[in-house]
């Protein structure tokens, strides 16, 4: 570590205050020579326990810095290996939570552009969120954010969380992440969440049971379209679930359910039709979607969109057993 960036990072330490000042003076230092050294990535992390308020450029300034240690470090370039995923993990967890929200914010970053990271790094990173929602405490519940339900910042989080090219299934939603993302929608039900939570909800869950056709990986330009479908923020289930909304005020509960976006362009009529030999149940997803209804007393709204948006992209109807 260079004396000027140690002595800098001291510094903030020291009198738990970041300036921008400071912030840019350690982006030359920390780069001068191209490459962060450990006891450089060591000092940022001292700096951001210690100081008293952290301001975004200060927290864009730690993920890049640290993402660029944790996944250009060690060769292969890119790769999260198992030993910088627990070296990572044992830094920023306390006592099983992580202390800060550019703490936070680097987890997802890591996940989000590496080529690959350890499960465990990602189950880590994922309960992180899971936790804060249904505890209503943690680093995303800080400040103006709300205590109850699924808040934005969440939803944001949990989306580049699950797309990541590091993600267990990148452009795309593995079993265990469906599952969780049914937990969270049982345990927020009845709280004021995020207008984004019903699109990532039902999105997320019809992906892992439609994007895959079981168990084969995708292709590469089916997941290209999938990529692309979620980040088209208030198309898709938004637009479909407005017009079912519209079209039929009072079937299956369609009219309370939020609206998300104002544009109405059909994902529907947008995929490609040679995406369209995946959008089926197979009998295991049939029957895994099945339990998941049946997890709790009645159909919820949630549950009915889904059903819903599930019944127009394959063109058959989903009959849920009856509860009880």
């Amino acid at each position: 570590m260079s004396i000027e960036f140690g002595d800098l990072t001291t510094q903030i330490a020291g009198d738990g205050r970041i300036t921008n000042e400071e912030i840019l003076e350690l982006r030359r230092l920390g780069w001068a020579d191209g490459k962060m050294s450990p006891d450089e990535a060591e000092s940022l992390f001292v700096a951001n326990e210690t100081a008293a308020e952290t301001t975004p450029e200060w927290c864009d300034f730690f993920c890049d810095a640290l993402t660029s240690f944790v996944v250009y470090a060690v060769e292969p370039r890119g790769y999260v290996d198992a030993e910088m995923a627990e070296e990572l993990v044992s830094r920023v967890d306390r006592d099983g939570r992580v202390g800060t929200m550019a703490e936070l914010e680097l987890l997802v970053r890591v996940i989000e552009v590496a080529t690959s990271v350890p499960q465990a790094l990602r189950d880590y990173a994922l309960k992180q969120i899971e936790e804060a929602v249904v505890l209503g405490e943690g680093p995303t519940r800080h400040g103006a954010l709300s205590p109850h339900g699924v808040n934005a910042t969440e939803v944001t989080l949990l989306k580049r969380l699950i797309f990541g090219t590091g993600s267990e299934r990148p452009a795309g939603v593995s079993k265990a992440e469906a599952e969780l993302l049914f937990r969270i929608k049982d345990a927020t039900l009845h709280d004021a969440n995020a207008p984004e939570w019903t699109d990532l909800f039902v999105k997320g869950v019809a992906q892992f049971l439609l994007g895959f056709g079981g168990h084969e990986a995708l292709s590469e330009d089916r997941a290209a379209e999938l990529e692309s479908f979620m980040a088209r923020e208030g198309q898709g289930v938004g637009g479909f679930l407005g017009r079912m909304a519209s079209a039929a005020p009072n079937a299956s509960g369609f009219g309370s359910l939020l609206k998300i976006g104002g544009d109405e362009a059909d994902y529907l009529e947008e995929w490609d039709d040679s995406a369209e030999s995946a959008a089926s149940l197979e009998p295991a997803e049939h029957s895994w979607l099945q339990d998941m209804l049946e997890a709790d007393e009645d159909l919820d709204e949630l549950e009915k969109a889904l059903i819903a948006f599930i019944d127009a992209e394959t063109g058959e109807t989903f009959v849920p057993r009856p509860k009880g």
